[in-house]
């Protein structure tokens, strides 16, 4: 595990397709990898490096209200000033088997507290991996939205808080 560097980038596209193709996730698709990696209000990033290839990856972004789980987070008490929101979470097949999506979500929750912040996000609800590992940190759902695909299409998702308001 190791903080995401600008040359990381061409590799993290790369798997973020085959990750896309096998898994559909994201479920707005991969048009601009590049893009979605490096999404409006980063904080940080983080990659899992397995054999010298970045195979997996994680972030944290600023809280914004028009996301589904920040808003549910302030509806329920919390502050979205020590809000940041995990995002872009995911492993491609080479790395899978060795717990790091659970080492990934593991060093956002870290980075967080080491900050005094509280985390929130969205899982689909067809990603159960992704909503094991969270339950797994101690993560708590918060309620549930339908995602926005951004092709005319919805799908639904839960939403989660690193801990309880």
């Amino acid at each position: 595990m190791r903080d995401r560097r600008p040359g990381d980038l061409d590799a993290l596209a790369a798997a973020l397709v085959e990750v896309h193709r096998i898994d559909g996730y994201p479920v707005e698709g991969v048009a601009d990898p590049h893009a979605w990696l490096t999404p409006r209000g980063t904080l940080h990033a983080w990659v899992a490096v397995l054999e010298d290839a970045v195979v997996g990856h994680a972030l944290a972004m600023t809280a914004q209200p028009e996301i589904a789980a920040v808003d549910a987070w302030v509806q329920r008490g919390g502050d979205i000033a020590t809000t940041i929101v995990g995002a872009r979470l995911f492993v491609a097949p080479a790395g899978r088997g060795r717990r790091l999506g659970t080492t990934l979500a593991r060093t956002l929750t870290d980075w967080a507290v080491h900050h005094d912040l509280d985390i929130v996000g969205d899982v689909m609800a067809k990603d159960t991996v992704a909503i094991g590992i969270y339950e797994r940190l101690g993560w708590h759902r918060i309620g549930t939205a339908m995602h926005d695909t951004g092709r005319g299409a919805h799908v639904p998702a839960y939403l989660y808080a690193s801990r309880e308001p």
